[in-house]
């Protein structure tokens, strides 16, 4: 019987997808992993991740790619759909005692050919900073657990910083530190800076400038995971108690929030142009956020378990708007955005021209995908007509930004799940069959117009805006200055949020009372997005999803980094 389950699940795996832009297929050659390739004994470890740099060689092969495996941390050159791996040599190994790694970002703005700035967190809360080219240890934060003995759950440079970066833990805590300066031998003292519905920020109480410069307490548990916008001015986090919250960085101002229909969420993310954020979590589910709207405007269900990684694609999303002159981008404009070397880039911009109030017939497609433990791909098409249900359809779409493929578009290749939608069910309710993809949306009773901009223009402490020209010294990004005003009061540090925030969360602790409020409405209330494809593509619980410009990259627990050709990608 054993035999037979086994052989039965191998045949289960699948190596190539069909959409609509053409046939990915998975490229064995250009499997990463450990220089062994024995499948590692994933049972109590933590993800594997992976993260990717450029370093701008001249050899036109620049990029490299980092991944952790159990204790061991690997860095690798990418040679990604073009030559096979070489994992007989990578640039750099480590092995560590008594701690595992359990996430890793590279600075993007310092990397060159000589050398980069990788940050990698431990399970035992440490953070270190290193340059695997140059095989150096730079420094050790939080090395003797003084400030978080937790494990840290995600850690990312502050996006236009040469030494901002941020750590979240699973204790609900996320510290602002700076490379620059020491931890401290004692553990820090804090003073409040902000307090809000369920958060406050502190700031370290010293004589002399220390890490952590900020420590923020965000929620109930275990803090999951953060994504900054894409113009680095928001932030959104996702934690053990089910919440999405995003907050204005600089000025610490809580921007919206969000419920899971059920459990924690697990990951989160951006659109390209900052206009949405999709989770996934421990209700099987990805749900669809507007940021301007400050509303669930869509769910999909098409995994089986829980969703660990959601990200978007930017090379397939398309744009078309009804004067062909509004619109004129290229391919290009996509693929600036390869590695985050671009954050700002045309396409962005073109699409966050669109507001809400505007009535001109658009067609836009953004495209997702999310990985779980279902060891299922799950890729989604988020369309005009989710996105837009009061305006009417625009013509058939002619201008579609995608990765120059060769192949002819063919009809989706994937699998539906018969059961989309009934399996879920509200507490002592079953859920009626779910809407149809066109069906309009009703909006919230609660309006949410203009929450972007009243907490862009409220009014910011002098506290929080010392430390926003701390935060603004190191960056690059000098438009950020006339979003900050200096000559208020302290008597606004501690203020409690405004009424619009805590009309929409005072029951927000009791799960029973915000479902079926714009919090967490109900599954009949919105949309609910089929799945483009949905296919089991590993033995073991998947940890990563990237989509880079002519690949997309998947890992799951056993250690093994895939890559899938786009497209009319596939190297000789």
């Amino acid at each position: 019987m054993a035999a037979e389950g086994g052989g039965k699940e191998m045949n289960e795996i699948k190596t190539q997808f069909t959409t609509r832009e053409g046939l990915y297929k998975l490229l064995s050659h250009s499997e990463y992993s450990r220089p062994n390739r024995v499948p590692f004994n994933s049972q109590g470890s933590n993800p594997v991740r992976v993260s990717f740099v450029n370093v701008n060689d001249q050899s036109g092969n620049g990029d490299r790619l980092c991944f952790n495996v159990g204790r061991e941390l690997y860095f690798y050159i990418y040679k990604g759909v073009r030559k096979a791996a070489d994992l007989s040599k990578p640039i750099d190994k480590r092995i560590y005692k008594g701690t595992q790694p359990t996430c890793h970002d590279f600075n993007h703005l310092t990397a060159t050919a000589e050398s980069v700035s990788l940050l990698v967190g431990f399970s035992a809360g440490q953070v270190q900073l290193i340059d695997p080219i140059k095989k150096e240890t730079s420094k050790l934060f939080n090395e003797e657990r003084l400030i978080d003995k937790s494990r840290v759950t995600c850690v990312k440079w502050v996006p236009g910083s040469e030494s901002l970066f941020l750590v979240a833990h699973s204790s609900g805590n996320m510290y602002l530190y700076n490379v620059e300066h020491t931890c401290g031998t004692t553990a820090p003292h804090y003073q409040l800076l902000k307090q809000g519905e369920s958060f406050a920020v502190h700031t370290c109480k010293s004589k002399s400038t220390r890490n952590p410069l900020l420590k923020w307490t965000v929620g109930e548990g275990a803090l999951n995971e953060f994504a900054f916008s894409p113009d680095g001015k928001f932030l959104a986090c996702v934690s053990q108690d089910g919440f999405l919250r995003v907050f204005n960085f600089d000025s610490v101002e809580l921007h919206g929030t969000m419920k899971s229909y059920f459990g924690g969420l697990l990951c989160v993310c951006w659109s390209p142009d900052g206009k949405y954020i999709v989770t996934g979590g421990e209700d099987d589910l990805v749900t669809v956020w507007s940021f301007v709207d400050c509303r669930v405007i869509a769910r999909g269900h098409g995994h089986k378990s829980w969703v660990s990684v959601v990200a978007f694609d930017p090379y397939t999303t398309s744009v078309e708007e009804s004067d062909p002159m509004e619109f004129s981008g290229s391919d290009e404009d996509f693929q600036d955005l390869h590695f985050g070397r671009d954050r700002a880039n045309s396409t962005q911009s073109r699409l966050s021209k669109r507001n809400s109030t505007d009535s001109r017939p658009v067609s836009v497609t953004y495209r997702f995908g999310s990985v779980g433990q279902d060891t299922q791909l799950c890729l989604w098409d988020l369309t005009e007509d989710i996105l837009f249900p009061h305006q009417p359809l625009s013509r058939a779409r002619t201008h579609t930004n995608v990765m120059n493929a060769t192949s002819p578009p063919a009809g989706s290749g994937g699998t539906n799940p018969g059961s989309n939608g009934n399996s879920i069910t509200t507490p002592g309710n079953s859920v009626p069959p779910p809407l149809p993809r066109s069906n309009s949306l009703p909006h919230s009773a609660v309006s949410n117009a203009g929450s972007k901009s009243s907490v862009m223009d409220g009014a910011i402490a002098s506290g929080v805006s010392k430390f926003a020209t701390l935060s603004l010294h190191d960056r690059k990004e000098r438009h950020h200055e006339k979003d900050h005003k200096r000559n208020h009061s302290m008597g606004h540090i501690s203020s409690k949020s405004s009424d619009k925030l805590n009309l929409v969360t005072k029951t927000k602790t009791d799960p029973a009372k915000t479902l079926g409020t714009p919090l967490c409405p109900r599954m009949e209330d919105v949309p609910l997005l089929e799945p483009l494809i949905c296919k089991k593509i590993a033995h073991e619980r998947l940890t990563v999803l990237i989509f880079l410009e002519d690949c997309i990259v998947t890992a799951c627990q056993e250690g093994f980094i895939c890559t899938w050709a786009r497209p009319g990608k596939v190297g000789t």
